[in-house]
C-alpha cells in the first residue's frame, strides 16, 4: 500500500517549537552569513529559510533597537577570494561586518571549483578551501561581534591522531582557527569527536544527521517495515559502531557489524589492505538492511559489505553516509545497482553533489539546509541548541506517523 506523507507536517515538527522559543530572546548581533563559493548552494537555501521564518515570526519587540536589522531580504554577505596569476589569493569582504554575528559556511570537499595558476587549470583541494576560509576570517579583521565556522566535513578530520611520527593536522587547524578569533566550530559526523580536546575552551559541536536520514528514507520508500523482524542496521566497521547502535535503537531494530581483517605486513596507497570482512550479528536473510557510515570515499568498502550481506541472502540494501565523496566515480555503484546488490544510496547535501549524482535512479539526497538554518537562527538568539542536537523525539514522531 502506497503511503502519502504531509511534508509540511515534517517541517512543522522541526521548526515550530524553536520559533516559539526565539520570539522572546534578543539576538547576539545582526545576523550575517558568509557562504564561501564552495558552499554557495547550501548558503542560499539556508538564507531563504531564515528570511522566510523571520518575516513570519511575530514578536512585540521587533520594533526595538535590539532587533535592528532583524528582518532583511538577505543575510548573505558579499565576500570573495580572488586569485592572482601565480595562484596566490586574497580574502575580500565587500560590505560592513562590524558588530555582526557572523556564520561562515565552507565545504572543503568541493573539487568542482578551479583557478588558473601560471596558465594551468588547478582544481581546488581541501587545503585551498581551508586557506580561503582563513583569508575571509582575516578580512573580517576582528570587527565582527562573534564568528562561528560551519564546516560540515571537518578539514583533515581523518588525521585526528598520531600513530607514529606524523602530523596532527586536524588539531592544528582547530587551534589555528580559534587563535584567529573563531568562537565556535560546528561540524557534522566528525571522524573522531575527541579531536575537540585540542581546543578545550572553545565551542565544538559534531552533529549526526540521523533524523534527516530516517526522514529521507521514509519519504522516498513507501513499503518499509520498521521492525526487528524485517529490518536491520549494519555497521561496516568497528569505527561506525556508535552511530549504528543509535540508529538501531531509535528504530527499534537489530544491528550487526563487520570488522575489517587487514594485512598489517604491507601498505597500499598509505593503508593496510583489507583481507576480509568478518560479520558479527543475527541472521539477515530476507531483511531490509541499512549500512550506515560517516562517508563514502571510493565506496569499495561499502560495496564489499553489501556483497557479503547479499551472500547471506539479505533483502534490499540501503547505503547511508553523511558525506558522499565518490572519489572513484559512480561506475561501481551503477554496476552494483544494476546487479541488484544495492537498492538505494543516501547522502546529504552538506558537501558538493555532482549533477550526475543527482540524476541516478538509486540516489536519495538528504537535505540538511533547513537544519543548518535552524542552528544558525537559534544560535543568533544565543538560545540552547540541545533540543536540535538530540533528535530522538522527532524520530519517534515521524516513525509513528509512518506506521499509521
Amino acid at each position: 500500500m502506497t503511503r502519502v506523507y504531509n511534508r509540511l507536517h515534517f517541517m512543522e515538527d522541526e521548526v515550530m517549537p524553536q520559533q516559539e522559543k526565539l520570539t522572546e530572546t534578543i539576538p547576539v548581533g545582526t545576523l550575517g552569513i558568509i557562504a564561501l563559493e564552495s558552499s554557495s548552494d547550501l548558503g542560499e537555501k539556508v538564507n531563504d529559510y531564515i528570511v522566510k521564518w523571520r518575516k513570519e515570526r511575530e514578536s512585540e519587540h521587533k520594533s526595538t533597537i535590539a532587533f535592528a536589522g532583524y528582518q532583511r531580504d538577505s543575510y548573505l554577505i558579499n565576500a570573495s577570494c580572488p586569485r592572482f596569476g601565480s595562484g596566490e589569493a586574497k580574502g575580500s569582504i565587500n560590505e560592513s561586518v562590524r558588530g555582526t554575528d557572523l556564520y561562515l559556511l565552507v565545504d572543503v570537499c568541493n573539487h568542482s571549483l578551479t583557478y588558473n595558476m601560471s596558465g594551468h587549470v588547478n582544481h581546488m583541494s581541501p587545503d585551498d578551501h581551508y586557506q580561503d576560509l582563513k583569508r575571509i576570517i582575516a578580512a573580517v579583521g576582528g570587527k565582527a561581534r562573534r564568528i562561528t565556522v560551519i564546516m560540515p566535513f571537518l578539514y583533515e578530520g581523518r588525521q585526528h591522531k598520531r600513530s607514529s611520527r606524523e602530523s596532527l593536522d586536524c588539531a592544528l587547524a582547530l587551534q589555528e582557527l580559534t587563535n584567529m578569533g573563531v568562537e565556535s566550530i560546528i561540524t557534522f559526523d566528525a571522524h573522531d569527536p575527541r579531536v575537540q580536546n585540542s581546543i578545550p575552551l572553545k565551542s565544538f559541536e559534531t552533529i549526526k544527521p540521523t533524523y534527516q536520514f530516517i526522514k529521507a528514507l521514509l519519504q522516498n520508500v513507501s513499503d518499509l517495515k520498521v521492525n526487528a523482524k524485517d529490518m536491520m542496521i549494519i555497521s561496516p566497521d568497528e569505527g561506525a559502531m556508535g552511530r549504528a547502535v543509535y540508529f538501531a535503537n531509535v528504530l527499534g531494530v537489530d544491528m550487526g557489524m563487520f570488522y575489517k581483517r587487514r594485512d598489517y605486513t604491507t601498505i597500499v596507497n598509505g593503508r593496510n589492505p583489507i583481507v576480509a570482512h568478518e560479520f558479527l550479528g543475527t541472521d539477515v536473510e530476507g531483511k531490509d538492511v541499512v549500512i550506515i557510515d560517516d562517508m563514502i570515499s571510493s565506496g569499495e568498502s561499502m560495496l564489499d559489505v553489501a556483497a557479503e550481506l547479499k551472500r547471506r541472502k539479505a533483502g534490499r540494501i540501503f547505503v547511508a553516509a553523511t558525506f558522499g565523496l565518490f572519489t572513484s566515480g559512480f561506475d561501481k555503484f551503477d554496476e552494483a545497482y544494476e546487479q541488484g546488490l544495492i537498492y538505494r544510496v543516501i547522502t546529504t547535501n552538506l558537501v558538493y553533489q555532482p549533477a550526475e549524482l543527482l540524476t541516478k535512479e538509486y540516489y536519495i539526497s538528504a537535505d540538511m539546509s533547513k537544519y543548518v538554518a535552524l542552528l544558525i537562527d537559534t544560535l543568533n538568539h544565543d538560545a540552547s541548541i540541545s533540543d536540535l542536537l538530540n533528535p530522538t523525539e522527532r524520530i519517534q514522531n515521524i516513525i509513528n506517523q509512518y506506521k499509521k
